[in-house]
């Protein structure tokens, strides 16, 4: 069973910077895909950024340029760098790995960081 722990989520002022990481308990090299989604008060999940296996990073049009992905393989943790943030950044923010797997690939959630951006 794949655990992801996530930390890092606080309150911060318009334009400042916060790092985000989710710690699993397991090779996230060895996943089929990682992401950072948000859900806002009122508003359904959304997708922030997704981590191919090979790597490769989509970010949303609403972060680009202001969050990065980063993995750390010894630590077994994906990072989110956030930084320019702004008030409608407010939101909880989840970790999401996918698993292989036939016919329905398990996939897992972390607990949510609570992140909030005064202006």
């Amino acid at each position: 069973q794949v655990q992801l722990v996530e930390s890092g989520g606080g309150l911060v002022q318009a334009g400042g910077s916060l790092r985000l990481s989710c710690t699993a308990n397991a090779n996230i090299y060895s996943f089929n895909g990682m992401a950072w989604y948000r859900q806002a008060p009122g508003k359904q999940r959304e997708l922030v950024a997704a981590v191919t296996p090979g790597g490769s990073i989509n970010y949303a049009d609403s972060v680009k340029g202001r969050f990065t992905v980063s993995r750390d393989r010894a630590k077994n943790t994906l990072f989110l760098q956030m930084n320019m943030l702004k008030p409608e950044d407010t939101a909880d923010y989840y970790c999401y790995a996918r698993t292989y797997g036939f016919p329905a690939p398990p996939d897992y959630w972390g607990q949510g960081t609570q992140v909030t951006v005064s202006s």
